[in-house]
């Protein structure tokens, strides 16, 4: 186990809960975070801001963590959607700056608490989906089906004409 620092006292409960979770799975893999970092797409300067709830983790970096520990990324997918919900952003300024310093502090809290997060994947070049082929014209097989007829018919037409002909 290694030893975490305490996590800020003002994290939202499913904040606290899903970054303690990752803690312990990512203690139960045994890795370092250099090491964490060489199995999946993410480095260990991100793994620290994941694990220290200093930013919230993309989705996959979950999924990715996961894997390497053999857990079900699933359930930690649904703790991640409670956690990012009530993750606290950055205070941004987003009144202009005429205004009085109380009006700013209120409006930039309202707003802040209003965005939604939103993930930006990084998918590693191995888990990224295979793109899906071209899909078919409509009508090939039923032109296939008429060319088939026409040989039978052919075939038939060919037969009559020998057994015709043929004494």
């Amino acid at each position: 186990m290694s030893a975490w620092q305490p996590l800020p006292d003002e994290l939202p409960p499913e904040v606290q809960h899903f970054v303690e979770q990752l803690r312990l799975l990512k203690d139960r893999t045994g890795l370092s975070l250099v090491a964490l970092a060489a199995r999946t797409a993410y480095s260990k300067s991100s793994w620290q801001r994941y694990l220290n709830a200093t930013q919230p983790p993309p989705r996959q970096a979950v999924v990715a963590l996961c894997r390497v520990a053999g857990e079900d990324a699933e359930r930690f997918g649904v703790r991640w959607e409670l956690a990012v919900r009530v993750w606290p952003r950055p205070a941004t300024q987003t009144v202009p700056p005429a205004q009085p310093p109380s009006t700013t502090a209120e409006g930039a809290g309202a707003e802040a608490g209003s965005e939604a997060y939103e993930d930006d994947p990084t998918l590693p070049w191995w888990d990224t989906p295979a793109e899906e082929p071209e899909p078919r014209p409509p009508g090939r097989i039923a032109l296939y089906a008429a060319l088939a007829v026409l040989v039978a018919l052919a075939l038939v037409g060919v037969a009559l004409i020998g057994a015709v002909t043929l004494p």
